[in-house]
This record gives C-alpha cells, structure tokens and sequence, in this order.
C-alpha cells in the first residue's frame, strides 16, 4: 500500500439558502491562505429553503513544495470513506447518513439539532416529523466522532449566522491544518458581514471547547421559569395579565401542567386577549377535574390551545404586518438597514374566509347563500399585496386590527360550536375509560389546515363524534370486554383522516350511504 497522504474530505449538507456555498468558500480560502491545495465541488438545490444541496471540499494536509507531485483531488465523495460531514440541519446529517457517507472509524459529524422541516413532513396532515430519536441513534452509531449542538440558538445569541457557527466547531475539533487565523482571513477576504460571521466563528469553537467532545444532541428546553420573563416581554402591555394568570395556573395545576399551560396563555393573549385566555383555562378545569394524573389535561390543553387559536384572515394580516417578520426578512436575506426591501404577499382567501369574520348575524343569510350557489367549495379571491408600500401595508395592517370583531363573527361561533362538541366527547368518554378519553381529545388534531380542506375535516371531526365514537363505545360495552378496542377504533380513524381528509366514507359506509 502506498504511504501518501490522502486529502482531508468534508462533506457539507444543507438546504438552499442556508450558506452552504459560502461555507465551502470560507473552507477553500482559509485552505488557500494557510498554502494547502485544495478543491471543491457542488450540487446545488432547486431553489432557496426547499431543494437539498450538496458540497464536497478536499483538502491536502500537507504544503505543496517543489518538486513534488500535484495531488490527485477526487471530485464526488465516496460512500464510507468521507473525513467530515458538516450538516447545517438534521434531518439533512441523516440525509448523509443514509446514503453510507459516514464510517464508524473514520467520520466525524459536525451538525446543528434544530430542524426545518422537508416538504413531506409540513404536508402530512398528522405529525409527519422524521422520529428524532432515529437520528440520534443512528448518528451514535455510523461514526466515530460527534459534534452535534443547536446552532441555530448559538447564531442568534451572536447575532450571526449558522454557517459560520459550524466554521467554528469545525476549526476546533481540530481535523484540518488550518489554523483560526485562516478561518478569520478567508471570511475577511469573503468581505460579506465580516464582523457578524467572525462572531459566529468564534461562539462556534467556544461551544465546542467549553463542552465536551460530543455535546448532547438534544438540547434541553430552559425551563418554564426562565421561559415566563420572556414570553411576557414579547406580550408588551398585556405582559401583566399574563403574569397573573400564568400566577394562578402554578397555584391551581400540577408543576407538570405549568410550562404547557403557560405557553397556550401567552398564544391566545397574542391572539386575541386576556379574556380569551380565561375562557381557556375555564375549559381545561372540566377536564382536569376528571384526570387522574395529567396525561389527559396535558392533550386536552395542548389540542385545544392551537385550535382556539386558528388562523383566520384577520390572524394572518396581524403576523404579515408585525415589525419583527420585516426584521426577519431583512436578517435572513442579509439586507442592512439602508436598504430597501420589498415584500409581495400572495393571498387567496375563499369567501367562507371573508364574510367569516363578519359578525354571524350578517355572515349567516351570506353562508347560506354561498352554500348553495356553490355547493363543492367556495371561490377564492387571489390577490397580490405589497406590505412594504405604504397603502398595502395600511390595506392588511387595518385587517389584522379587527380582532374585536372575532367573539362575534360567524367563523368563531362554527370553530366554538365544534370545540364545544369535542369537549363534551372528551368528557363523556373520561366517565367511562381513560384511555378513551385520550384518543377523543387526540381527535382536534384533524381539524386544521384552510378553505375547503379545513371545512371537510371539520365535518370529518362531527361524523366521527356523531357516529363512529357512539358505535364503537356501544359495541364496547356489548362485549363486556372494556374500552381498549373503542380507543383503539378512535385512533385509528384520527390516523386515517390525517393520512387522508376523505377517509371518512370509508370509515363510514352506511354513513356516506345514506348520506
């Protein structure tokens, strides 16, 4: 076997627009600046945020001299023999994983835990999200060196970005000749938020330093305490009302209950106010006075914080109009505060969406009239508004300000008179069988999504309550046998649905027979 040394392979995986291009630069220039030849190749995705790119960086650990050959660079990366894996997220470290990149005796995996997730996970209906925990193990065991952190929280503390986070863990797992100087040349030389990048560079190798070799790949979530000062800051003037209500739900409910319950708190005084998030607690009461433990109370509260909380149009005009989604905007593009940035929303609310947030006395005979003049769905009403113009940002901003219409508008008395059904299903079913009552109150994650999909899965939600709940707790007690196959029939049919909005029918056939 020959004794020349080979190049160093990096392997870097990420999404479009994640820098995943400037990284493998930054790696190429500081290679080049130290006087190390090197090479680099890519695959770059489809388009920002959605397609998966691909590059490959080899660099040769040792100076060219006189004299010498010329190093033979490869320009693929081959299964099981690749040094480094960089990943900027996790599910795309999994990405390398699975196509037999890593070795157990040679790689070493540098990646950041949070998530973005791919577009089979957002569209499934139910929780489409890849099992965490199969990424972890898998990780453990297909290499020889982890060094997993969530970079994403690390850049935002310094202001800077994930790419030059995992620069910096990557200069401090010491595996390249380079040394830190060359990483801060190459981003110098990049000339791009120079300072910012530096920062990042800096808390990357700090985290990785200060800890140890392979931090824990889940982050722990701070706790609720310390949590509660910053969800009341982000709530501006209603932060007092949070405090006491967020006071009485740690006097009222078990320690388990308190980060849950105060996080639904705080989204439903943003949604609409504190009133609202009384109502709220006023209905995990009923249940929680029929819990044994907490497990109920938890999926109860849980389910019902995200539905009170659905995104009507005067919801979205609210977020599309807040100060902090321009700030983003501009931090995610790079854009300093000079520049102009000019931001076009694409709307295409149907008319159940519009007259919905009209008061239900006037939204009622309006209903009533679409329903029948188009009986398959509703038509939409696109349009292309540009928020960062003075009249379009009015023209949305004005929308967003009509939350004291919701309480009496036809939208919230139909979502009310579904959750008030669904309540009374989970109640009934805790006096008869936890578990039971478990899988009822699971039954809200049906109902989502917008327009047509989301009026479907509501009527889904009531002929499950209506008849397949009623049919499977009566064959239950005829049997004799308890109400673990009723559970299970609730749930399978939940699965069903989430899989498919038009399940129903066969979930029902002498249902949809007759209807």
């Amino acid at each position: 076997m020959s004794q020349v040394k080979r190049p160093i392979s990096i392997l870097i995986a990420a999404l479009g627009g994640q820098g995943g291009g400037v990284l493998t630069e930054w790696l190429v220039g500081a290679a080049a600046h130290a006087g190390y030849p090197a090479q680099s190749t890519s695959i770059p995705g489809v388009a920002q945020r959605t397609g998966a790119t691909t590059y490959y960086v080899e660099v040769f650990p040792e100076r060219r001299a006189a004299g010498l050959p010329e190093p033979v660079f490869s320009l693929y990366p081959t299964p099981g023999d690749v040094d480094v894996i960089i990943a900027s997220e996790f599910l795309e470290a999994g990405r390398t994983l699975e196509m037999d990149y890593a070795s157990p005796g040679r790689t070493t995996l540098i990646a950041s835990t949070h998530r973005l997730f791919a577009i089979g996970e957002k569209t499934a209906l139910g929780n489409g999200e890849f099992p965490r925990e199969r990424l972890e193990d898998t990780a453990r065991q297909l290499t020889r060196r982890l060094i997993v952190f969530d970079a994403l929280r690390t850049a935002r503390r310094a202001q800077s970005e994930v790419n030059a986070v995992l620069l910096g863990a990557l200069a401090a797992a010491r595996i390249l000749p380079m040394t830190v100087a060359d990483f801060e040349a190459a981003i110098r030389d990049g000339g791009v938020a120079v300072e910012r990048n530096l920062a990042g560079l800096t808390s990357g190798m700090e985290v990785v330093e200060s800890g140890p070799e392979a931090p824990e790949v889940m982050t722990a979530a701070p706790p609720w305490a310390e949590l509660k000062p910053q969800r009341a800051a982000a709530l501006g003037r209603s932060g007092a009302a949070f405090r006491a209500l967020t006071d009485r739900v740690e006097a009222e409910f078990p320690r388990d209950l308190h980060r849950t319950l105060g996080e639904a708190i705080a989204r439903l005084i943003d949604y609409q106010d504190a009133r609202y998030a009384e109502l709220f607690l006023g209905r995990v009461r009923q249940v929680r006075a029929v819990d044994p433990g907490t497990r109920l109370s938890e999926i109860f509260a849980r389910r019902l914080a995200v539905w009170m909380a659905y995104e009507d149009a005067i919801r979205v005009a609210d977020l599309k109009t807040r100060r902090a989604r321009f700030e983003r905007i501009r931090r995610e593009n790079g854009v300093g505060g000079g520049a102009t940035v000019v931001v076009t929303d694409y709307l295409k609310p149907d008319l159940d969406e519009i007259y919905g947030i009209l008061p239900a006395a006037v939204g009622v005979p309006i209903a009533r009239w679409a329903e029948r003049r188009w009986p398959g769905g509703r038509p939409t009403l696109a349009q292309h508004v540009r928020t960062t113009s003075v009249l379009g940002f009015l023209r949305v901003w004005g929308l967003g300000r009509l939350r004291f219409l919701r309480p009496s508008s036809l939208r919230y008395q139909r979502e009310s008179a579904l959750m008030a059904r669904w309540e009374r299903a989970v109640l009934e079913a805790a006096a008869l069988d936890h578990d039971l009552a478990c899988e009822v109150a699971e039954l809200a994650t049906i109902v989502k999504g917008y327009g047509e999909v989301r009026r479907r899965l509501s009527r889904g939600l009531e002929r499950l309550l209506d008849e397949l709940l009623p049919a499977a707790v009566a064959s239950a007690r005829e049997s004799g046998g308890g109400y673990a196959r009723a559970a299970q029939s609730v749930g399978d049919a939940r699965r069903r649905m989430l899989e498919d909005e038009n399940a129903i029918d066969a979930l029902l056939p002498a249902a949809a027979s007759r209807g």
